[in-house]
């Protein structure tokens, strides 16, 4: 049940977002939009993988939507996943938020640099920072022991 909120919210607010940032971008000019995923595990004991997610390819998501004429059949089944995966990202390594003893604000400054390290080679890059958006999927208890924070960088940039 969390996990289905949690992911009806995240899907919420990164369409919003996207949809806001269409309007607010300049609409004499081409631009283009790129998305930075962070992932930082919340799981004990370094057990999870923490991560700066990066793609590298060009994708036209127009190859991967079908459209429902009657509000029940659709062709998404023609769409195979593998062909949707990309091959070419850039990963870069952080530390999971908590170690054996719990909370590790040390892993969690850590982790700063490094994503302000990131964040100030895309703006060298001529890339404009115009959202962020995150959530979190925690552990619900001792059977789950999982758990990650999210956080999806928007940037912009005039072509």
């Amino acid at each position: 049940m969390k996990k289905s909120i949690f992911l009806t919210l995240f899907l919420v607010s990164a369409i919003t977002l996207i949809a806001q940032a269409q309007e607010t971008s300049p609409s004499s000019s081409q631009g283009e939009f790129k998305v930075v995923t962070i992932v930082e595990s919340i799981v004990p004991m370094g057990i999870g993988r923490s991560r700066i997610i990066d793609s590298q390819t060009q994708v036209d998501a127009s190859i991967f939507t079908t459209e429902r004429t009657d509000g029940k059949k659709s062709n998404q089944k023609e769409i195979s996943r593998s062909d949707i995966k990309v091959d070419e990202l850039e990963e870069t390594k952080l530390l999971n938020f908590f170690s054996a003893t719990g909370i590790n604000f040390q892993n969690i400054a850590s982790n700063d640099a490094v994503i302000a390290s990131k964040i100030n080679s895309m703006l060298a890059q001529g890339w404009k920072l115009t959202y962020v958006t995150s959530g979190v999927e925690s552990d619900s208890g001792s059977e789950d022991g999982q758990g990650i924070f999210i956080t999806r960088l928007f940037f912009y940039r005039e072509l």
